[in-house]
């Protein structure tokens, strides 16, 4: 930002005026990178002397924070932010009383906040209190004052706008009333945790398909429909309401698709997606480290990937990209900026490919590619262009004005992302500046310590060389959080800022499961711990060396163990890992993240892939679509439920869907020639959806003239299992998704973070189901899997064996593991362990017997 006015200025300057008495200080001394760095936009900071915040100047409220140590302003256009002290947040109002409203208008000298200096300055970190500007792309330029202000009185800092900013805010209606505007009913968001960055995604997407310009409001505040970042700035929360505006021909249906998907139930990004299995199940994991209360240099966080890990401290910090602010050619920087786009687009793509082998960890970098096309970012960046600005800097200025907005959110979630928008923009400023060739040297056995981590730095470590990492920012919910349980690395989050002073090369351990460090351990210690790993190590390679032999029991019953994928990037894993075949292919990954369902060559090509990799011994069963309640399509429009785990879903979907499933079922047909290939349905409740489905596929395949294969229903809901017997008479297989199953039958959302704890598949309720469903399918000699997490977890194992189970499908990082516990168990063991846990209080007493029978 520069520091004097420019000849594109427009108008007379914004005069802000102290809001407190104090000293003035420049943002560079601010002791938190958000401010310090610019992220939540530019200004300057005072070191207050006074308790009471005044308006700066006359403005409308926007947002009085909910902890009240915050108030959000809008004047000329602008969004200025008054921030009292540094992670006040964490105080939840204590200290602190509000003076206004969202929608009052003040003028300037008018009281804000009050605040009690005295308790605020001992428990939080420091009252600097800044004062932002968060649109900074509407700003020419800040002329800051200096010295001692007083409140009420004294300059603060003159902004100049930018010429087209007056007329811009004169002229856009805050509440989307344009000329021909055509507006939404108010609409109540059901997406739990709201309107986050994955539904956020969804809107943006679909809004792009529309030529109408789209606009969300909500209460005085709007966002463009086709931008993620603004979306998600609305902080639109769940049981919140939205209205959509549109203006142009299709405005009609343009309102009408997005009212939809506002509606509807979105996925949450809380944690790992429905239907994924723990990244770690197959081994269990090492005892917390004991912490001794009179330890004082031991260092907390919050347990972000579990482990334990021996090594030595590595500080990773990227050198920050050099960019010269003015260019020539606009033109030649125009080009220059699509080109580093696209390159990063390929970077991202190939980023992808290598996470396949779990569609969660991979959609992380599909959303990426996501922010990269945020019209809002890319519009900022050739404004930036456009006023003499070098491609570099323009870009610059665009992703850390965007990533600013999302770290001042009040979300958690919200907030995270700007992590992500920062890792996207950084990749594509060192593309611009000819550094992205450039990886740090990492050295073995390394402990990363860093104040962040983004996903991209996560994905890459060098599994040889990391054992482990440590961020002072982040939380588990974090991307680099989640892409850490998939690699297996041990991390904690929000770890104690002193990590930062430890010298490199100190040795440490990280508990991952307790979330602390513990700098220079004894040797005692270190030696624990390293035998521990080694074992683990030694383990897993034997697991890995044998993976390719059968599953037998000790007393000789055959156990088939397969694998769940979600891509055809997987079938070679597949065999790698020892699995004998396919027992759940997710067909969505072909259906997701597009504007339109796949055509049937488009699908048969993908799946006769997949069957001619696994070669003519291994199956492949294929679910069809399964999608709705938590996994919604853009280009599948479906009405708003009051609770849509219990609506349209699974094959409920398809089957009104007709020319979808049709399409899916000819194309699976078409691939069996290739493979064993095999069909089951989702979501079955009632005998007669799989009449239907059933039909279907026959007729299909009268029409084609192909041979018949097997075709069986998941069992998901307690009406199948309870059912199991008769379904069996027609089925050719029963698979049991534990995950849903155990939702439906405790009755407890698996996506509710407080019921976690309680959501336990082991619980001896679920285990009578799936009993019953065992025996219902040995009746009429059909085969009986489990493809959902449980089948994965070593506890779950023998008690699954025991209940009757056939096969076991899991993931396939957990193949070798699954298939040598199997090789441990007698089926007579296996047999009392589960007659015992049928009569277990819960989840905890089912495990506890399974301890007493390993001991």
């Amino acid at each position: 930002m520069t520091t004097s006015a420019s000849s594109s200025s427009g108008g007379e300057p914004l005069v802000i005026v102290a809001p407190l008495s104090g000293i003035i200080v420049p943002l560079d001394r601010v002791p938190d990178p958000a401010f310090a760095q610019r992220l939540v936009g530019d200004g300057i900071s005072i070191d207050p002397m006074s308790e009471r915040v005044l308006a700066p100047c006359d403005a409308t409220v926007l947002q009085v924070h909910r902890a009240s140590h915050a108030v959000t302003l809008s004047a000329r256009g602008l969004e200025i932010i008054v921030h009292v002290g540094l992670d006040t947040v964490m105080l939840k109002g204590d200290g602190f009383t509000a003076l206004v409203k969202s929608g009052d208008i003040v003028r300037s000298g008018d009281p804000l906040l009050s605040f009690d200096a005295d308790l605020v300055a001992r428990r939080a970190r420091s009252l600097l209190t800044q004062v932002i500007v968060s649109n900074v792309e509407r700003v020419s330029s800040i002329q800051p004052s200096d010295g001692f202000v007083t409140a009420g009185r004294d300059t603060l800092m003159r902004i100049m706008l930018n010429a087209t900013s007056d007329s811009a805010a004169a002229s856009t209606s805050p509440d989307g009333q344009g000329a021909n505007a055509v507006r939404s009913r108010p609409i109540v968001i059901t997406a739990a945790g709201g309107l986050h960055a994955r539904p956020a995604a969804m809107i943006a997407a679909a809004a792009r398909r529309f030529a109408a310009e789209l606009r969300l409001l909500k209460g005085t505040r709007e966002a463009n429909a086709r931008s993620v970042v603004s979306i998600m700035a609305l902080e639109a929360g769940e049981g919140e309401e939205i209205t959509v505006a549109a203006t142009g021909s299709d405005a009609a249906a343009a309102i009408d698709a997005i009212s939809r998907l506002l509606a509807g139930d979105a996925p949450s990004d809380a944690g790992p997606s429905p239907g994924s299995a723990p990244a770690r199940t197959a081994a269990p994991a090492a005892p917390p480290l004991r912490q001794r209360p009179d330890e004082p240099g031991l260092l907390r966080g919050v347990p972000a990937s579990p482990g334990v890990a021996v090594g030595k401290v590595h500080h990773l910090r990227h050198e920050e990209a050099v960019v010269e602010e003015h260019a020539a050619d606009p033109q030649q920087e125009r080009r220059a900026l699509d080109a580093a786009l696209a390159s990063a687009h390929a970077q991202l793509g190939a980023l992808r490919a290598g996470l396949s082998a779990n569609p969660d960890r991979a959609a992380i970098f599909a959303a990426h590619e996501e922010l990269l096309g945020d019209p809002e970012l890319l519009e900022q960046a050739s404004a930036g262009i456009r006023e003499g600005g070098s491609a570099a800097w323009a870009w610059k200025r665009a992703y850390t004005a965007q990533a600013g907005r999302l770290l001042a959110l009040r979300n958690e979630l919200f907030a995270g992302r700007a992590a992500d928008m920062r890792d996207v923009g950084s990749r594509v400023l060192h593309i611009l500046s000819g550094a992205h060739g450039v990886a740090p040297e990492i050295p073995p056995e390394s402990i990363i310590v860093a104040e962040d981590l983004a996903p991209s730095d996560a994905a890459s470590l060098d599994r040889t060389r990391v054992r482990g990492f440590c961020t002072t920012s982040g939380s588990a919910t974090s991307h680099a959080a989640i892409l850490a349980r998939g690699l297996g690395i041990p991390a904690v989050a929000g770890i104690d800022a002193r990590v930062l002073d430890l010298a490199p090369g100190t040795r440490v351990i990280l508990d991952g499961d307790a979330g602390v460090l513990r700098p220079e351990p004894s040797d005692a210690e270190v030696e624990t711990i390293a035998r521990r790993r080694e074992a683990d190590e030694g383990r897993r390679g034997r697991e890995l060396a044998v993976s390719g032999e059968p599953a037998t029991t000790i007393d000789g019953h055959r156990i088939h163990v397969y694998a769940n994928i979600g891509d055809t990037a997987e079938a070679a894993a597949v065999v790698q890992a020892g699995a004998e075949g396919v027992g759940l292919l997710r067909s969505e990954f072909l259906f997701m993240r597009r504007e339109h369902a796949p055509n049937e060559d488009e699908q048969a090509q993908s799946y006769a892939s997949i069957a001619s990799a696994l070669g003519p011994d291994r199956i492949l069963v294929i679910r069809t679509l399964d999608v709705g309640g938590d996994k919604p399509l853009t280009y599948l429009p479906m009405a708003a439920e009051a609770n849509p785990f219990l609506g349209e879903r699974g094959i409920r979907l398809t089957l009104n869907r007709p020319e979808i499933f049709r399409a899916q079922i000819r194309a699976i047909l078409r691939a069996a020639s290739s493979g064993k290939v095999a069909i089951m349905f989702p979501m079955i409740a009632t005998l007669a959806e799989w009449r239907r489905a059933r039909e279907l596929v026959e007729a299909e395949r009268a029409l084609l003239g192909t041979a018949p294969i097997p075709i069986g229903i998941m069992v998901e809901t307690p009406a199948a299992a309870v059912m199991a017997d008769q379904f069996a008479r027609e089925a050719d297989f029963l698979s049991i998704g534990t995950n849903d199953l155990t939702q439906y039958t405790l009755c407890m959302d698996r996506g509710n973070p407080q019921l976690a704890p309680q959501l336990d598949a082991l619980d001896p309720a679920v285990l009578r189901l799936i009993a019953q469903t065992a025996k219902g399918g040995h009746e009429h000699k059909r085969w009986v899997s489990v493809c959902g997490a449980l089948a994965g977890d070593p506890d779950a194992v023998p008690v699954l064996l025991g209940l009757g189970v056939d096969d076991l499908s899991v993931d396939i990082p957990v193949v070798p593991a699954v298939k040598a516990r199997v090789r441990s168990l007698s089926m007579l063991d296996c047999r009392a362990i589960a007659r015992a846990a049928l009569d277990a209080d819960d989840g905890a007493g089912v495990r506890a017997i399974v301890a007493r029978h390993r001991a």
